[in-house]
Parts: structure tokens; C-alpha cells; sequence
């Protein structure tokens, strides 16, 4: 079974106060794109009369040597607590086709686990509870269980508890991945940091005053989060151009519009760029590429990075920003947002 492993940017990812468990809560919107990796797998039951002392069996390939191919690998985790909850004993091979960057934000390693998820189910014929899938996935990652979901998706609690959005309409995409490796803990920690600096000091770099360090910002994740979803869930009448002629172009750009007046923005940007002052020259070339006739219609950082988007309303504006951002010997992955239910028509590539 080979199954399609697509990646995901953050529209905006909005930073809370520490939890009790050690992680931070979150409000984010994940959006799935069509660029993907490729997860092989195989399986087979063990005979019955074995399955009450044998153990099951996982071994994994990948063609790029950076991935670990033991269980540190979030696809090995999510095969192996998945046949716990199926209570089946089994041997399984797992093969991922790496397209994707590696650790570049883009939820890469989260997706290849649902793909495998995807593909153990497809070869035991057995369908896990959507329940039961959400919480394996939620074990094994904060940003894996919206790769249950597909298309718009909104995140809270660390990132796991996902609900769906409308859809945002399909958008070319150019997805900037610098060689630069982006600690995700690490920025956390310059966060935390930055939040309790007085407001009296100087630091060298200017820090922004966010709303979400004030004692009650849980419940501003709450309200931004809100703020959003209503944004997307703008009903087509409510974006009409004034000329009266309705087109998805037309309901995207207003849609992105009323996130960025909802105060969508990543949070993780203000801590990232100052570290890594090219990442920030990489966003202002896909915001405003010299030889396009028109700014994207939004870009920011995904995660902590350090992969950076730009959605633009044509794919000539699209390809300005990629041959912009190749001039600047920067790398770049031309795509499109993924609406829901192209996301798991798409999914399953070759049925075995």
C-alpha cells in the first residue's frame, strides 16, 4: 500500500502560557498542501496460534539517511501503537519516499505517521475508531492528528485537540526551504525568554508586546481562535466583489484579508528572525516579489521554520517569487492549499 504524505503550513500559530504537562498551549490554523512525500507499507498477520507469544515485527527504510529508521520515527510509533490497539500481532515494513524538507516546519515526519496509519489499516482490513485514531495520533505528536483531518484545520490545547474549518479555496503556493535548521525547544525556550524580560529593558533586538504573555491569555488563544474560524467561515454572499461578478480568487483574497484583521501571525517569527535575519529577507522577497505585478496575498513562517510560504491569487505571481527566491539561491517547492476532499481522494496512491 503506498500512501501520499502531504505537508502543512501554519496560516498563523499563536504562543500561550507553559501547561502543567510541560507543553505550551497553542492556537493555530493548519492548511495541507499537495506537495508530499510517498509511504510504502506493507503487512502481515502472524498465525493465530503464534499471535499469543510472538511479537510484532517493524522494520523501516528511508532514502534519506537523516531520518531514523527505529522507534524514534514517528510513523514507527504510530504502527506500533496502532496494532496494540487493533490487538494484532503482525510484521510490518515501512518504506518512506522523502520529497519533503527534513525538520523545515512543514509537518513532514506528523504526516508520514498517518500515512503509515493509513497504510496498516489498508493492509489488515481493519479500520481503526475515529477516536481511537486521534488519540495514537495525539501520543505520538502535538500537529499529528490533523493529518486526520485534511484541508483548513484548526488546533488548540498543544496543537493536537483539531476541528475542521471551511475549506480555503485553492491557492498557488511557493514554499521557501533554506538549508537552516530551526530548533523548535530552543525557540520556545527564546520565547519564554522574551516574555519575561522587564518592560523596561533594552534587548538587542526589539520585542514585540503580545497580548498572549498577560496572565489570562488562555483565554485569548480561546477568543483567537474563534476569530478565525469565523473569518474562514465567511459565507460566500458576505465577500462578493463590488462588482457583483463572485469568483474563488475573489472569496480567497477576501477570506486571508479577514484572517490578518482577526490577528492572524505566527508568533514564533518574532523569536526566529532575529536569530536567522535571512529567513526574514526570504519572507519580505515572497511577500513582494520585484518581478511580480502584485504582493502575495499572504505569507508567513510555518511552525518555528524554517520552511516560509507565500499563497498568491495567480501562478505567474507565483512563479515570480520562485524565480526570485532562486536568483537569491534559495530552494523552492511550487504547490497549491489542498482542500479536504481532495486531500483523501488523493491520499492512496497505489492499492496493493
Amino acid at each position: 500500500m503506498r500512501v501520499r504524505s502531504h505537508a502543512k503550513i501554519n496560516l498563523g500559530l499563536a504562543i500561550g502560557p507553559t501547561r502543567p504537562d510541560g507543553y505550551h498551549a497553542l492556537a493555530t490554523i493548519y492548511q495541507t498542501l499537495a506537495l508530499y512525500d510517498l509511504v510504502t507499507v506493507t503487512a502481515e498477520r502472524l498465525p493465530q496460534n503464534a499471535a499469543s507469544s510472538a511479537a510484532s515485527v517493524i522494520q523501516m527504510t528511508c532514502n534519506d539517511a537523516r531520518v531514523p529508521c527505529d522507534a524514534r520515527n514517528t510513523a514507527w510509533r504510530m504502527v506500533e501503537l496502532a496494532l496494540a490497539a487493533m490487538k494484532i500481532v503482525a510484521c510490518v515494513t515501512i518504506h518512506i519516499e522523502k520529497n519533503l524538507p527534513v525538520q523545515g516546519g512543514l509537518g513532514a515526519g506528523s504526516a508520514n505517521a498517518v500515512a503509515a496509519l493509513i497504510g496498516l489499516e489498508r493492509e489488515l482490513d481493519v479500520t481503526l475508531p475515529d477516536a481511537v485514531r486521534l488519540e495514537i495520533a495525539a501520543k505520538v505528536g502535538s500537529d499529528v492528528p490533523l493529518f486526520l483531518v485534511g484541508g483548513t484545520v484548526l488546533g488548540v490545547g498543544r496543537g493536537e485537540q483539531v476541528s475542521p474549518l471551511p475549506d480555503l479555496p485553492e491557492l498557488p503556493c511557493v514554499v521557501a526551504a533554506p538549508p537552516i535548521g530551526v530548533s523548535t525547544p530552543q525557540a520556545f525556550r527564546d520565547w519564554d525568554a522574551r516574555q519575561n524580560l522587564s518592560p523596561g529593558k533594552d534587548a538587542p533586538n526589539k520585542i514585540r508586546t503580545s497580548p498572549l504573555t498577560h496572565p489570562t491569555a488562555s483565554d485569548r488563544l480561546e477568543e483567537l481562535g474563534r476569530r478565525w474560524a469565523a473569518a474562514l467561515a465567511a459565507a460566500p454572499q458576505d465577500v462578493t466583489p463590488a462588482s457583483g461578478v463572485f469568483s474563488e480568487k475573489d472569496r480567497a483574497e477576501e477570506l486571508l484579508l479577514r484572517l490578518v484583521r482577526a490577528g492572524i501571525e505566527n508568533d514564533f517569527e518574532c523569536v526566529v528572525f532575529p536569530l536567522y535575519p535571512s529567513l526574514h529577507g526570504i519572507l519580505q522577497t515572497l511577500r513582494t516579489p520585484s518581478s511580480a505585478k502584485s504582493d502575495a496575498l499572504y505569507a508567513a513562517l510555518s511552525g518555528s521554520g524554517s520552511a516560509l510560504f507565500g499563497l498568491y491569487a495567480t501562478e505567474a505571481q507565483a512563479q515570480a517569487a520562485t524565480e526570485q527566491l532562486a536568483v537569491m539561491d534559495v530552494p523552492a517547492l511550487r504547490t497549491k492549499t489542498l482542500r479536504r476532499s481532495e486531500y483523501w481522494q488523493n491520499m492512496v496512491e497505489v492499492e496493493g
